[in-house]
């Protein structure tokens, strides 16, 4: 399997170039089904341990659609198939640049929830505008098992988010063990009280926000993601229903660029569009570096040639 590996923000991508699973073909978002059905020991051997990373996000590149995209691709990490990445999107447009398979400017990519565009300004610098993100509810009140009553907004930006701020405990990164143990029980919480998307998706998601200590920052966050990794990026689908939720509360105006910080200190610039149907079209700059191209090998003979399960 032909696999290049990036990060971005210090969030790794690691591109499939071929070598993936066969899909078949059809929309994008019955490829992603059947990939998170069929083929799930199969995309969970390019991403555990010993072969991958908790926090890595896979890209299998498949054939788009739509003629005018570029490419196709489908996201995963080690708990679920993804409806859209935005690390991973401006990792896969570094990638695909690095490759000599695009130039610099704007490229549409279809991804299972969307055709998203990316604008790419050099070999790191990538710009995505991403699918329509909206807020559904605001002010959620969850009762947490040992951390009290937790308010919060839901919110899509490609994948469901649960979106606290201020967060509980502050957004440090001397915090990230207990973060993490906040988050998930939050995310347990939410599954409990049958607390959905709109869709019936699941908050797979949570995000907490709180202030940075560097100036020109708006602010830090910590992001929960389902396989209970944290984002070392600020999340691109998670800023895109963050910039959802300040749009609807009136927090910050069309076309304003605010710049969001990750728990690490890596960070993105953030700005929307208003969207016809009441949402926002986000807008996500980030850096991406490109560390590795290898070949990943499956030999019958691993005792952990599907990844350790523990």
């Amino acid at each position: 399997m032909h696999v290049i590996d990036s990060h971005t923000g210090g969030e790794p991508t690691r591109v499939i170039l071929d070598g993936g699973p066969d899909l078949g073909s059809g929309p994008l978002a019955e490829r992603a089904r059947r990939l998170a059905t069929d083929h799930r020991d199969a995309y969970r051997a390019i991403i555990l341990e010993p072969r991958g990373q908790p926090a890595m996000v896979c890209a299998l590149l498949v054939p788009p659609v739509d003629p005018d995209c570029v490419t196709g691709v489908i996201y995963f990490d080690a708990e679920a198939v993804l409806g859209m990445c935005g690390h991973g999107t401006i990792g896969l447009a570094a990638t695909l640049f690095h490759l000599g398979r695009i130039g610099t400017g704007p490229q549409r990519i279809e991804t299972p929830v969307g055709i998203v565009t990316v604008d790419v300004q050099d070999a790191n610098t990538v710009t995505v505008t991403n699918i329509e993100s909206r807020r559904i509810a605001s002010d959620i009140p969850v009762e947490v098992e040992g951390f009290g009553t937790i308010t919060g907004d839901l919110a899509y930006g490609g994948n469901w988010f649960f979106i606290v701020d201020p967060a509980p405990v502050p957004v440090t990164s001397g915090n990230i063990r207990q973060l993490t143990d906040v988050t998930i029980a939050l995310r347990e919480a939410l599954k409990a009280a049958g607390i959905r998307g709109d869709d019936g998706g699941a908050i797979d998601h949570v995000i907490f926000h709180g202030p940075s200590d560097r100036p020109g920052i708006h602010s830090r966050n910590f992001v929960l993601c389902p396989d209970n990794a944290y984002d070392r990026s600020p999340c691109g689908t998670g800023s895109s229903a963050r910039l959802a939720c300040l749009a609807a509360r009136g927090q910050l105006a069309e076309d304003t660029e605010i710049v969001q910080e990750s728990v690490i200190g890596s960070s993105y610039r953030l700005s929307y569009r208003i969207a016809s149907n009441g949402g926002v079209f986000p807008k996500i700059t980030g850096q991406a570096h490109v560390m590795a191209e290898s070949r990943l090998i499956f030999d019958p003979k691993d005792p952990f040639r599907g990844g350790i399960f523990l």
